[in-house]
C-alpha cells in the first residue's frame, strides 16, 4: 500500500493513447502537452484542423491531429476512427472542447441555447461514446471532462452555458457510478476564469458593453478568485494529468474545482 501512495503522478500513462478534444489552444493544448510530457501518445481534436495540426508538429511522433466538430455524431465517428489507426485504442479521454455564449436569458434564444448544449453536453456525450468500447474490452480507462465552475455554481448572464456545464458535471456522477467495477474512473475538472481564448472573448465582451478598459476589464474577472488572479492552462492540465494516472484510481465521480477558492465544496 506505501508504494501505491508513493508512486509518481505519471504512473500508468506510458505509451496510454489519450485523446483530447478542443486540444489546439488554451487549457487543451496545455492538457495535450501535459499528457505528453508524462510517456502518453495523444490525439488533439479540433474544430479547425489547421490548429491542431500545429501543436501537432512539434511532436509528430507522440501527437496526432484530428479535425471534428464534436456535436456532429459523423466527424466524431471519423475522428475517433483516425485515432485508432494512429495510436491504437483509447484509454484516455479528455473532454475539453467547448464554447461559451453570454445573454441575458430573456434574449437567450433557441438557436443560442442549443448551440451551448450540443458543443458542451452534447460533444461530451458523443465523445465519451465513442471512446468507450475500446476502454471496456481493455478493462482499464480514464475519462475526465472539462467543465467549468459554471458546472458547481451560478452566473449571471450564461443561463445557457451554465445549465450545459451542470448537465456535464451530472453526467460525470451518474457515468462513474455506471462504470465503477469496469476499471474506468470519470472525473470533471472545473477551472475558474483561466487564461484562454474564451476569457479573451469575455473580456472584449465587457469592453464593447461598459466602456471599460482591457485592464479593467481583467482586473474584473480575475476578482471573482479569492486569490485575485487568472488561472494559468497548466495548473488545470496538471489536475487533469493526476487524474489520468494511478495515484487517481480511487477517485471517481468528482468535480475538482481549479480557481483559487472561488467555489468551495
Amino acid at each position: 500500500m506505501v508504494g501505491a501512495v508513493n508512486q509518481p503522478t505519471t504512473a500508468g500513462l506510458q505509451d496510454r493513447h489519450a485523446l483530447v478534444t478542443g486540444g489546439g489552444s488554451g487549457i487543451g493544448a496545455a492538457i495535450a502537452l501535459a499528457l505528453v510530457a508524462a510517456g502518453a501518445r495523444v490525439t488533439v481534436l479540433g474544430r479547425r484542423l489547421e490548429v491542431v495540426q500545429a501543436l501537432a508538429s512539434n511532436q509528430p511522433e507522440r501527437l496526432h491531429a484530428v479535425g471534428a466538430d464534436v456535436a456532429d455524431a459523423g466527424q466524431v465517428t471519423t475522428a475517433f476512427a483516425s485515432a485508432r489507426e494512429r495510436f491504437g485504442p483509447l484509454a484516455i479521454l479528455v473532454n475539453n472542447a467547448g464554447q461559451a455564449a453570454s445573454a441575458p436569458f430573456l434574449k437567450t434564444d433557441a438557436e443560442l441555447w442549443r448551440q451551448m448544449i450540443d458543443v458542451n453536453l452534447g460533444g461530451t456525450m458523443l465523445c465519451t461514446q465513442a471512446a468507450l468500447p475500446d476502454m471496456l474490452a481493455a478493462g482499464w480507462g480514464r475519462v475526465v471532462n472539462v467543465a467549468s465552475t459554471a458546472g458547481l455554481t451560478g452566473y449571471t448572464y450564461v443561463s445557457a452555458y451554465c445549465a450545459a456545464k451542470h448537465g456535464v458535471i451530472g453526467l460525470t456522477r451518474a457515468l462513474a457510478l455506471e462504470l465503477a467495477r469496469k476499471g474506468i474512473t470519470v472525473n470533471a475538472v472545473c477551472p475558474g476564469y483561466t487564461e484562454t481564448e474564451i476569457l479573451r472573448e469575455s473580456i472584449a465582451n465587457v469592453m464593447a458593453k461598459t466602456g471599460r478598459s482591457a485592464e479593467e476589464a481583467r482586473a474584473g474577472f480575475a476578482a471573482g478568485n479569492p486569490q485575485g488572479r487568472i488561472v494559468q492552462p497548466e495548473e488545470v492540465a496538471d489536475a487533469v494529468r493526476w487524474l489520468c494516472g494511478n495515484a487517481a484510481a480511487a477517485v471517481n465521480g468528482q468535480s475538482i474545482p481549479v480557481c483559487g477558492g472561488e467555489v468551495l465544496k
